[in-house]
């Protein structure tokens, strides 16, 4: 039987989602206590990779089994071995053929800055303390939207065959204390996400503006864009499956 896990972590004590061979990850952790409580070798397929340090208030991952997977008293064992900084929040069986990372149709991440130094926030936001531009942030943000090759976004020692993404959102929207920028597409590039982030708030701080985005993407070129934001105030929060996957999970 093939199996969906949805779950979530706080990125901090990691090096990201895949399996590194000499730094600790977030899959290395789960295949770990899968493999134990079931009693056989589980590999799980991640929804993505999240680099070192970012978050993920939802995340999924397939595997296969032999066993019975479904129900409570499996995440409820899972949840007691893990650390307290990996949740499972429901396994459920999938069709065969359901592919967590190829199946995806669309991610959602944000990124948390925060204006006034805030202790419960220092390690899930960054903080800037001059001030920021929101309106004029937006309108830059507005500008990714219209446009499909994010080259100048991208890590440049990347392997991707194309830097074609479609966004779908990218607004700044402010939450009490927080300023939250919300990102949408079908996919994302490595580093992507960050890099846009520490553009807009060039746009923000008055050192750029809404227009130059447009000159930064033609370029093609990931030194024309702003420097990458730090990964403390990212969060993968969402991911989106075809009916015929997600219905299985009642």
């Amino acid at each position: 039987m093939r199996y969906f896990v949805q779950f979530s972590y706080q990125g901090r004590s990691y090096h990201g989602w895949q399996r590194q061979p000499n730094a600790i990850s977030v899959q290395e952790v789960l295949e770990n206590a899968f493999s134990l409580i079931l009693r056989e070798t589980v590999s799980l397929t991640g929804a993505g990779r999240t680099d070192a340090g970012v978050h993920a208030r939802e995340m999924y991952a397939h595997f296969d089994s032999d066993a019975l997977c479904e129900g409570s008293e499996l995440v409820h064992r899972l949840n007691a071995y893990l650390p307290e900084d990996i949740a499972i929040v429901s396994i459920f069986g999938v069709p065969w053929e359901a592919h967590a990372r190829f199946d995806a149709t669309e991610r959602t991440y944000e990124y948390w800055i925060v204006q006034n130094k805030n202790p419960f926030l220092v390690e899930g936001a960054y903080y800037v303390k001059y001030p920021l531009n929101i309106e004029q942030m937006n309108k830059a943000a507005a500008i990714l939207v219209a446009h499909k090759d994010f080259e100048c976004f991208s890590k440049s020692n990347t392997d991707v065959k194309t830097y074609l993404c479609d966004v779908r959102k990218a607004q700044w929207t402010k939450e009490g204390d927080k300023l939250v920028f919300t990102i949408t597409a079908d996919r994302f590039l490595r580093n992507m996400v960050r890099a846009i982030v520490g553009t807009l708030l060039d746009v923000g701080l008055g050192k750029s503006s809404p227009t130059n985005m447009e000159h930064i993407l033609a370029s093609k070129d990931r030194g024309q864009a702003g420097v990458s934001v730090p990964a403390k105030g990212l969060y993968l929060t969402a991911i989106k499956y075809p009916k015929n996957i997600i219905d299985h999970h009642g």
